[in-house]
């Protein structure tokens, strides 16, 4: 019979006391503590062809991050696409959407936008029209525009940072709100700074 290897008994070595994260980072014993999650807008320049959407959804959903929204369009470039993620995630998280974004074929480039980045979003409301004149003073009050008038509903639609938007609505919820339609925030880098790194280098070679 062949005789074991030299060591203590499995029982008596010591177990580790690392946790980790949901994520899978390794947390540290001493501090135990998981990385705290926030929201960061997070904007891809991508090729414009079918299929790219549901190809970074896909990705973004079958790795469980938390959406808050994504939103889609045309770039000055008719070959490319802006896609803004706003995501809720810890900062190991964030780094994994990017590395993972960046590997999809279709992408081009990707980065995290600074908290000043110029973000908008717009909503379409549609609410009780009993009080008409109320409802044309609270449209007016945060810039918006009347889309519809009817005897019985009215829908209007403000544009605006995510704050105003919310404090719309809420302004909005005193006639009773039929229906919302919600964008998602868009945004670009503010003042010189490039969105992303693929389009300075473009404007670089034109």
């Amino acid at each position: 019979m062949s005789q074991g290897l030299d060591g203590p008994h499995p029982e008596a070595r010591n177990i580790p006391e690392g946790r980790r994260s949901p994520e899978g980072i390794r947390l540290d014993p001493q501090n135990g503590a998981d990385h705290e999650r926030h929201r960061t807008v997070i904007s891809a320049l991508v090729q414009h062809e079918p299929g790219v959407l549901s190809k970074v959804s896909g990705l973004v959903s079958r790795r469980q991050f938390n959406i808050e929204s994504l939103t889609v369009g045309s770039t000055t470039n008719p070959e490319t696409a802006r896609i803004t993620l706003v995501i809720e995630e810890s900062p190991p998280g964030i780094r994994q959407v990017e590395t993972q974004l960046e590997k999809l074929l279709p992408v081009i480039s990707v980065r995290e936008l600074d908290d000043d980045a110029v973000r908008r979003e717009l909503v379409v409301l549609k609410v009780h029209g009993e009080e008409p004149d109320k409802v044309h003073a609270i449209t007016e009050m945060y810039s918006g525009t009347v889309l519809d008038a009817g005897p019985r509903t009215i829908t209007v639609e403000i544009t605006g940072d995510e704050q105003k938007i919310d404090d719309a609505i809420d302004a909005f919820a005193q006639f009773g709100i039929r229906e919302i339609a919600r964008t998602g925030q868009t945004a670009l880098a503010r003042g010189e700074m490039w969105t992303t790194d693929a389009e300075e280098e473009r404007y670089e070679r034109t």
